[in-house]
């Protein structure tokens, strides 16, 4: 933005933040009716921040915030102790009602040994209720017959590409729309109830009672109700909880609602659950809660309620805020019996000094942050992408704003490579895992970098040799073990992709040397291609976690798109002898897999290197024996990634066209299965049943006797690496089978449609259905050259390059296609635009395009 329209945004958020800020219209992609509402948990919080989920029907649930999952497991209070909203309404006339702001129960929640199946069991609900979903963007619509309210529940939280500050806040924006559809007024109120639970992250625990065990923490926690700079609700601490465990910090419960607010710091002791009716009576009686004189609680119940009058068909909005600060991240852990030696912290704790600096800084910058994250979502959805591509891509951004995140710091960002329900899953930031994904570096460039950054400098020695896990504290030089051949190969494509995306010269001369090292340990002598010839022979560990023997697809597809992205960069460094050394190398692998790798219908594996598998036989000769765990002539679901990756990043096909056509076309043949219900699975079952899905691989011409271990599962990022290949070769018909068979799982009942489980959910490799938007648009950015690449086929799409963000509209008009390209946030420079198979144009000079700018132009059509 220009000085004035900072001037003039801020001028209009400080207007609205005093003016009851309410939020706008939101853009719907998916709708779930009340049979598919079961799983859903929208994440609500920032990058790096953890997050509170919304329910498919109004519940809030995975509190997340305090540096660990918690997936399924209360990590706060549980049963009617659980936090939630309420509302109570009173008409003219006739009688009030009090209900919990959440929707039916489902059949499933009814069985429990003692009558406390689900939070909130006790508590009279919505009959009916349905979600609206564009993330980040959820809405829960609950109604009732004996209701005379309607309600709209709206969460979110910002999410801007190019702004990952604004993208990670810790704050859950929470809005009550209540419409009145009858013909005499309301009063209505709207009530948000929790209990301080400060220190009870389920890493403790003891038996009640009862003998259950239950999570303990929290000590003689104190709330206090504060109002400050338009914004009043109820601040949450401890003095008594380890000021250096990770689950020490800080909650607050805000609206900024002026008039009709009532509060209660706590309630009455919980013996026999008395504490939860207290409440309620107090809450039903007339819709105004009267503060409670303090109690010696551990964890005291706060609440805090507007009250309203609706007149007949109109809507009135309550809007409540949730935000925290939990500053004592643990490295790689979320236990630690001296956390002082183990805590790195968190970056956006260094923007916050505790929660409730968090919503008066953000309060006045909310409808900005909204109108900007509306506008994403809306550029998005309405792009010319299949629903399903956009649904795959959107909601799996999720993962970013999960536990499976965090920045350190400095603001380099970290990832497990999924969560737990209580613990992180795979640390490291596991470059085999996160090869995969490009939503990270097309919508936040420096996210992106900072992995880099960590990969290049950090985890990688003097050989060359780069950990593919890293670890925490960052030191220098770090030595995990043996390398990953697949997450070694892929970094060079990585970083290759972040300086074309940046355009950043700087950022490739400053790195060059540690680039040069991590290609050239691929080279040294009994390593991966020791002999250099194009070729990986060698023992390759990979992301299916142990290694391959011999030359292989997967692995030899991620080396030959590093030795063409390290020739270009060799070429910008003017390193002539290097970019003709991995030319020369790219073109004799290239030949050689494709002579000796392709068997017909896709690319297999050859075991070779027998005296590395010796043994004597029973009367004492050698014999040549297959170590278990190798794919061989199997069919590998995703043995062109590192071809998808190359055609993401413009450098062409790595082999010949038409055999890795064929490849795809076979990947389809022999690893989709229409039906699960008869496949064996001895591992993991990601699809079962009636679901459809591509299986990790196939043997066509005979299985080996103990194949790699989840041969014969089905895991969604690999899929996606199939489907994306497909639609690069024109194969979009299978593509949206495969990727609809996916989605169709994630349908809200059987699975939450925000989170897509691998080895732990929000699993990283997830995010590789962005990797659609990039194929089904063609698009390329190069700042480099200033150039930008998309489809001819007319349509409008979205397209961002990690910091500036857009829609190109292409349509056909006579013998020429028009171009209208624009620029919603940030900026970026063009000097040549082509249509794939359509023309290119080339301005006489370079255009620098910033906010809410278009360029038009027409192409001649070929």
């Amino acid at each position: 933005m220009t000085l004035p329209r900072l001037l003039i945004a801020f001028v209009f958020c400080t207007r609205m933040a005093y003016a009851q800020w309410q939020p706008m219209p939101w853009p719907v992609l998916k709708s779930y009716d009340k049979n598919h509402l079961y799983n859903i948990a929208l994440p609500l919080g920032g990058i790096g921040t953890g997050t509170v989920s919304l329910g498919g029907r109004g519940e809030l649930r995975d509190w997340e915030i305090m540096n660990k999952p918690a997936k399924g497991f209360s990590t706060v209070t549980v049963g009617n102790n659980a936090p939630f909203f309420a509302i109570h309404v009173q008409p003219a006339s006739g009688k009030s009602q009090t209900k919990a702001l959440i929707g039916p129960l489902d059949p499933a929640e009814y069985l429990h040994y003692e009558g406390r199946p689900v939070n909130q069991h006790g508590f009279p609900r919505f009959t009916e209720a349905s979600f609206d979903a564009a993330y980040p963007f959820g809405q829960v619509n609950l109604s009732d017959s004996k209701m005379p309210v309607k309600v709209r529940i709206k969460g979110f939280n910002p999410l801007i590409p190019g702004n990952a500050d604004a993208s990670g806040i810790p704050i859950a924006v929470l809005a009550y729309e209540v419409t009145n559809p009858g013909t005499e007024p309301l009063t209505v109120s709207v009530c948000g109830s929790m209990r301080n639970f400060i220190g009870k992250d389920g890493s403790h625990y003891q038996k009640d009672w009862k003998g259950d065990i239950v999570p303990t923490g929290a000590k003689k926690n104190t709330n206090v109700y504060k109002t400050a700079a338009g914004v009043q609700g109820i601040y949450m601490f401890s003095d008594s909880v380890n000021r250096r465990d990770p689950a020490w910090g800080t909650i607050a419960l805000t609206t900024n609602s002026s008039t009709g607010v009532s509060y209660r710091t706590s309630s009455r002791s919980n013996d026999w659950e008395n504490a939860m009716l207290d409440f309620w009576d107090d809450f039903s009686e007339d819709g105004r809660l009267t503060e409670k004189a303090k109690l010696v609680d551990d964890d005291p119940l706060a609440s805090l309620a507007v009250q309203k009058t609706i007149a007949p068909g109109q809507t009135q909005t309550y809007t409540f805020f949730i935000t925290w600060n939990f500053p004592n991240r643990l490295a790689w852990s979320s236990f630690s019996a001296q956390p002082e030696q183990n805590t790195i912290g968190n970056y956006y704790s260094t923007k916050y000094a505790d929660a409730w600096d968090v919503i008066t800084k953000t309060l006045p910058q909310l409808p900005v942050l909204e109108q900007k994250t509306v506008q994403f979502v809306n550029a998005f959805v309405s792009s010319s992408y299949p629903d399903v591509i956009k649904e795959a891509a959107l909601f799996n951004l999720a993962t970013l704003r999960s536990q499976t995140v965090f920045r350190i710091p400095s603001g380099q960002m970290m990832g497990w490579e999924g969560v737990f329900d209580e613990f992180g899953s795979c640390f490291g930031s596991c470059t085999h895992v996160w090869n995969y994904e490009q939503a990270t570096a097309f919508l936040f460039a420096d996210l992106s970098q900072s992995m880099r950054d960590i990969e290049f400098n950090y985890a990688t020695n003097d050989l060359g040799k780069m950990s593919f896990r890293v670890m925490l504290p960052l030191t220098k030089a770090q030595d995990w073990k043996n390398a990953a051949a697949d997450g070694q190969m892929g970094t060079v494509l990585k970083f290759y992709r972040d300086w074309q995306l940046s355009g950043n010269s700087d950022f490739l001369r400053k790195n060059w040397e540690q680039v040069k090292k991590v290609m050239s340990y691929a080279w040294i002598q009994g390593g991966w291609d020791g002999n250099q010839d194009g070729v990986m022979e060698g023992r390759q560990h990979n992301t299916m976690d142990v290694d391959y023997y011999g030359p292989n697809p997967q692995m030899g597809f991620w080396y030959l798109g590093a030795l063409k992205a390290t020739a270009e960069m060799a070429t910008a460094m003017k390193d002539k002898e290097l970019a003709k050394k991995c030319t020369d190398l790219f073109r004799k692998g290239s030949a050689w897999m494709d002579q000796n790798l392709f068997n017909g219908d896709y690319y297999e594996h050859k075991i070779t290197d027998p005296k590395t598998f010796a043994f004597l036989d029973w009367e004492g000769k050698p014999e040549v024996k297959i170590p278990d765990y190798q794919l061989g002539k199997g069919c590998l679901v995703d043995q062109l990634v590192g071809q998808m990756m190359a055609h993401m990043l413009g450098l062409g096909y790595l082999a010949k066209p038409e055999n890795i056509q064929k490849t795809l076309q076979s990947v389809m043949k022999f690893n989709y299965l229409e039906n699960f219900s008869d496949h064996f699975n001895n591992m993991r079952s990601y699809v079962m049943g009636d679901e459809s899905g591509l299986l990790m691989a196939s043997w066509p011409k005979g299985r080996l006797k103990v194949p790699f271990p989840y041969f014969a599962e089905s895991m969604t990022g690999f899929e996606y690496t199939a489907a994306v290949g497909m639609i690069y070769e024109g194969q979009t018909e299978n593509a949206l089978k495969c990727i609809t068979s996916i989605r169709d799982r994630f349908d809200g009942r059987k699975r939450n449609p925000f989170n897509e489980p691998e080895c732990g959910y929000h699993y990283a490799r997830s995010m590789t259905s962005w990797n659609a938007v990039l194929a089904w648009s063609g698009f390329l950015y190069s700042g480099i050259t200033e150039s930008m690449t998309f489809t001819s086929r007319p349509g409008t799409y979205f397209w961002s390059n990690g910091s500036a963000w857009g829609t190109c509209t292409i349509s056909a008009e006579g013998a020429e296609n028009r171009v209208s390209l624009k620029v919603l946030e940030g900026k970026i420079r063009v000097r040549q635009f082509q249509l794939a198979n359509g023309g290119k144009h080339a301005f006489k000079q370079s255009q620098e395009l910033t906010e809410d700018k278009t360029l038009d132009f027409t192409i001649k059509r070929l």
